[in-house]
């Protein structure tokens, strides 16, 4: 029989096909292994299941019980259009103790944010609802919810789904749980860690959802962290806070912010370590180091599935007059469309890097700035090395990891951000994200 469609007509069918299975083209820079199998953490369980909220044929709705005496710590986003469910947790956040199990749950392909009292009203009904299945008072009930903004959440098809969520709870689906809260993500973003803390076993495990409208301005998305640790709550949230500034703080791949980002912690203290007490006890600096390392690993795993990207840079920026002075002038390099599109290129355009650092506003001294392509010294003084080489960095710029170093020559400040390139498919998703 033969096919008299058109092509125009061919290829709205593969879009529809693509949107109904959710066919999404993996990010050439996502992990090779793909999602990591994460450390059990004693004390959590995880479920997740389909509401239909937006997507049809898969998972968008996924439940955490965490244990009761767990601590819990929380950044979100300082945006002024904050959803209603960011400014519920804030508020439940300071009221919270450990005299309860903790539950989490988050929706997908929904912001619930600029909806109102109505927002307000979905947020209270899915905890009431898990309230009286989990049997856990509404004030250590959290909820996140990522999305279309402006619409209306149908709570409903959530609360309809929570006894299904509560008998499918399992220490073992933390992945499915990953995988529930996707929205324009093309992978699942995991990362733990097992290791010891005075000769104690202790267990990290989390996952992150971002893949654009990201934006240092708290914690840049959704992400959830689970660890065995025993910790107080204060110490807990002073040690999120520090490291959030060095990792999904120091992330952009659009400059916008989200109106739901938000990064919440808990630590069951089911580990037979004894109690972190100390922030700057040895058990605590451990601890530490073992957290910033699984920040840094999903804040980067968002960056590398930047809507579109096909190129991963990392901004290093030295010299500076205070650290907070280089982070400036980092992000407005990282910000910049002239240098994002210069990378999807492959063009090394120096020259976009000294309009970045100049459009900062911040101190430098313009005859002293040096900057560097990976190990290539590409200016000094103030002008083009003598030792550059346009091919050297035009060979440099087919690599799909980049580091652009900068230094400002006016003291001792530095900072590192890191980006993604900005593509003709970034323009396509976007364009097309209500559709």
């Amino acid at each position: 029989m033969k096919n008299n469609k058109t092509i125009d007509q061919l290829e709205a069918e593969l879009k529809g096909l693509k949107a109904k299975y959710h066919i999404k083209k993996i990010s050439p820079l996502a992990p090779k292994d793909g999602f990591p199998k994460l450390p059990v953490i004693k004390g959590v369980r995880y479920a997740s299941t389909a509401a239909n909220i937006k997507y049809s044929d898969r998972d968008d709705v996924m439940l955490i019980e965490c244990i009761q005496g767990s601590s819990i710590g929380g950044v979100f986003t300082r945006s002024s259009t904050r959803s209603a469910s960011v400014l519920d947790c804030q508020k439940k956040l300071k009221i919270n103790s450990s005299n309860s199990p903790i539950a989490i749950l988050v929706n997908s392909g929904n912001s619930n944010a600029f909806t109102g009292s109505y927002g307000e009203k979905s947020v209270s009904k899915i905890c009431e609802a898990i309230s009286n299945e989990l049997k856990i008072p509404t004030n250590s009930i959290f909820t996140s919810s990522t999305g279309v903004i402006g619409e209306k959440l149908l709570h409903e098809k959530i609360i309809k789904k929570i006894q299904e969520l509560k008998f499918n709870l399992n220490k073992n689906s933390a992945e499915s749980a990953a995988r529930a809260i996707m929205t324009t993500d093309t992978f699942p973003k995991g990362a733990g860690s097992s290791f010891l803390i005075s000769g104690c076993p202790v267990n990290i495990a989390g996952f992150a959802k971002g893949s654009g409208m990201i934006s240092p301005d708290m914690a840049t998305m959704l992400v959830y962290i689970f660890t065995d640790v025993s910790i107080e709550k204060n110490i807990l949230q002073n040690i999120l806070t520090k490291i959030n500034e060095k990792t999904f703080n120091s992330i952009t791949v659009d400059s916008d912010t989200s109106t739901s980002d938000s990064l919440i912690i808990v630590a069951t203290g089911q580990s037979d370590c004894k109690k972190i007490t100390d922030e700057f006890s040895a058990e605590a600096l451990k601890f530490t180091d073992e957290l910033h390392a699984i920040m840094s690993n999903l804040s980067k795993q968002v960056v590398r599935d930047g809507e579109g990207a096909s190129k991963f840079l990392e901004i290093l920026i030295n010299g500076a007059v205070s650290d907070s002075s280089a982070k400036t002038v980092g992000l407005a390099i990282a910000n910049s469309p002239l240098i994002k599109t210069a990378l999807a290129g492959e063009d090394p355009n120096w020259g976009r890097v000294v309009m970045g650092v100049g459009k900062s506003g911040e101190p430098a001294d313009r005859d002293k700035i040096s900057i560097w392509f990976g190990n290539i010294l590409v200016a000094e003084n103030g002008w083009v090395a003598p030792s550059y080489n346009e091919s050297l960095g035009q060979n440099y710029m087919k690599n799909e990891d980049l580091k652009i170093t900068v230094d400002l020559g006016v003291g001792n400040g530095s900072s590192t951000v890191w980006t993604c390139d900005l593509t003709h498919q970034y323009v396509a998703i976007n364009a097309d994200y209500r559709s």
